[in-house]
C-alpha cells in the first residue's frame, strides 16, 4: 500500500507542470474561453483561458496569480481548473517554504474549491466534472502526505489516491479521446513510469501525443524522455515545444536541464555553453515567476557555470538568498539577481 502513495506527488507536479506542476507542433487555436480544443470548445471560460495562457503559454504566474485568477474566480466562479490554478500556484510557492502553513491552506481551500466546482459541473458536463473531481483529489492526497508525512499520512492518501483513479476511469469512458483528458492523465501516467522501476511509458506519451495545447503536451513528453535519458528525443519535444511558445521560461529552463544532461554524458563543453544560453533566457523575466523557482534555476545556471570555468562558487547561497528573500513570493527582477562572481 505505502508503496503507491508517492503517485499522488508526482500526480501534482504533473499537474502544476515546476513546476508546477507542473499541461503536436503548434498551438491548437482557443475557441469560447477554451484552451484545449479546436474542434466543439467547452464553455469554460476567456479569463480563465487568459489565465491559463499566461501560467502555461507565456510562463507569466505573476499575471495569472494577481489579474487573471481573481478575475476568473469572480466572473467565471464555477469552472473548476480556475481553482485548480490557485491551488498548483500556491503548492509551487509553498514548495519553496514550508514553514508557511498559511500556503498549505491555501492548496487545501482551493483544493476544496476545485472539488466544489467539479461536482456541481457534472450536471452539464460530465466528463469534465469528473476529471476535475479527480484532480481536487489528487491534491488532497498530496496536502495530507505533506502535513503527516509518507509513512503515517500513507492510508488516507491511498483512500485519495484510488478515487483520483476512480474519478480519472469514469471521465476517460464518456470521452476516451478528449484532448484535456489525455493531458492530464497522460502527464501523470508518464511521471509515474519514469520514477517506478519496470514501468513502460510507451503508452503514456501516446495519451500525451492526443493531447493538447500542443505545447504542454511536447513539454511532458521532453520531461518524460529526459528522465529516461533519451536526451536527442527530449531535444527535439522541447524545440517543438519552445516554437509554439517561445517565451516559456519553464521550457528555457528544461532545455537548458537537458543540454546540462548531455553534456555530462558526453563530456562536452559546448553543451554546457547551449545551456548556460538557455538559462540566461528562463531568468530574464524572473519577477514573473514564484521565487522557489527562480531560486532553483538560479542555482542549476551557478552550478553549470562553476563547472564551465571549473570556478568555485557558492551556488547553494546564492539560491537561498533568492528563495528566502521575505519581501515578495515572486522572483526579482532580473538587475537584482545575485551576479555568479
Amino acid at each position: 500500500m505505502i508503496s503507491r502513495v508517492p503517485r499522488s506527488k508526482r500526480f501534482v507536479s504533473a499537474l502544476a507542470g515546476a513546476g508546477a506542476f507542473a499541461f503536436g507542433v503548434f498551438v491548437l487555436p482557443s475557441l469560447a474561453g477554451d484552451p484545449f480544443r479546436s474542434n466543439n470548445p467547452r464553455s469554460i471560460g476567456t479569463i480563465t483561458q487568459q489565465a491559463f495562457d499566461a501560467i502555461f503559454l507565456e510562463g507569466n504566474y505573476r499575471e495569472a496569480a494577481e489579474g487573471l485568477l481573481p478575475q476568473a474566480t469572480a466572473r467565471e466562479p464555477n469552472e473548476p481548473l480556475v481553482y485548480a490554478m490557485q491551488a498548483s500556484i500556491a503548492y509551487t510557492h509553498w514548495q519553496g517554504n514550508k514553514k508557511d502553513t498559511a500556503l498549505l491552506a491555501e492548496v487545501k481551500s482551493n483544493a476544496t474549491k476545485t472539488l466544489e466546482a467539479a461536482e456541481k459541473l457534472k450536471a452539464t458536463d460530465s466528463m469534465r466534472g469528473n476529471l476535475y473531481t479527480a484532480v481536487s483529489h489528487g491534491l488532497e492526497a498530496a496536502t495530507i502526505l505533506e502535513e503527516e508525512g509518507s509513512v503515517r499520512g500513507a492510508a488516507k492518501a491511498l483512500g485519495k489516491l484510488q478515487q483520483v483513479y476512480g474519478f480519472l476511469d469514469a471521465a476517460e469512458k464518456e470521452a476516451p479521446q478528449d484532448p484535456e483528458l489525455n493531458l492530464i492523465k497522460g502527464w501523470m501516467d508518464l511521471l509515474i513510469a519514469v520514477n517506478l522501476p519496470f514501468s513502460d511509458p510507451t503508452q503514456a506519451i501516446a495519451r500525451l501525443e492526443k493531447a493538447s495545447p500542443s505545447y504542454l503536451a511536447a513539454r511532458g513528453i521532453a520531461i518524460g524522455h529526459r528522465d529516461l535519458k533519451n536526451y536527442d528525443e527530449a531535444l527535439q519535444h522541447v524545440d517543438r515545444a519552445l516554437q509554439a511558445a517561445p517565451n516559456n521560461p519553464e521550457l528555457h529552463y528544461l532545455k537548458a536541464q537537458i543540454l546540462v544532461r548531455q553534456a555530462e554524458k558526453n563530456k562536452q563543453t559546448d553543451q554546457r555553453n547551449a545551456a548556460k544560453a538557455s538559462f540566461q533566457t528562463a531568468l530574464s523575466k524572473p519577477e514573473r515567476l514564484p521565487k522557489a523557482l527562480v531560486a532553483q534555476i538560479f542555482f542549476e545556471y551557478c552550478r553549470n557555470q562553476r563547472r564551465i570555468d571549473n570556478k568555485e562558487r557558492n551556488c547553494d547561497g546564492k539560491r537561498d538568498q533568492i528563495r528566502d528573500d521575505p519581501a515578495s513570493r515572486w522572483g526579482p527582477t532580473a538587475s537584482q539577481l545575485p551576479g555568479l562572481d
